[in-house]
């Protein structure tokens, strides 16, 4: 992921740590300004990393010349965070030719709070 491409993610403070041959890290602090009215973790949030995540795990292995959209995401809600640091890991799965399939694993100290997966398009502009 380029600077250029960073944009929201760092808007809600997420940063990629690792991203290259079909897997990123992400990383994010939880705070006040990204929790719900619940004081836990707004799931567009996990949504976000788990999005933005897979999007840089299929730029590891784009060309320079190609470019990608997400077409879906199915993510699932495992346990509340209130605070502290979130990571969010993605890998590709499967790569055909204009259609990719995505994983993301939202995780806090070890332990799985949101779990996503999805399906990119994959092209020229």
């Amino acid at each position: 992921m380029t600077e250029d491409d960073a944009g929201f993610s760092e808007l809600i403070g997420l940063e990629f740590t690792d991203a290259g041959d079909g897997y990123s890290r992400g990383t994010l602090t939880v705070s006040d300004r990204l929790t719900n009215p619940n004081d836990v973790l707004h799931g567009g949030v996990a949504y976000t990393m788990a999005d933005s995540g897979m999007a840089a795990a299929l730029q590891s292995e784009m060309t320079a010349d190609e470019r990608c959209a997400t077409i879906e995401i199915k993510i699932s809600y495992l346990e509340p965070v209130t605070e502290g640091t979130v990571t969010c890991e993605s890998t590709v799965v499967r790569r055909g030719g204009s259609v990719a399939f995505l994983e993301s694993e939202v995780q806090q100290e070890g332990a799985s709070v949101a779990r996503a997966t999805g399906s990119f398009s994959i092209f020229v502009p």
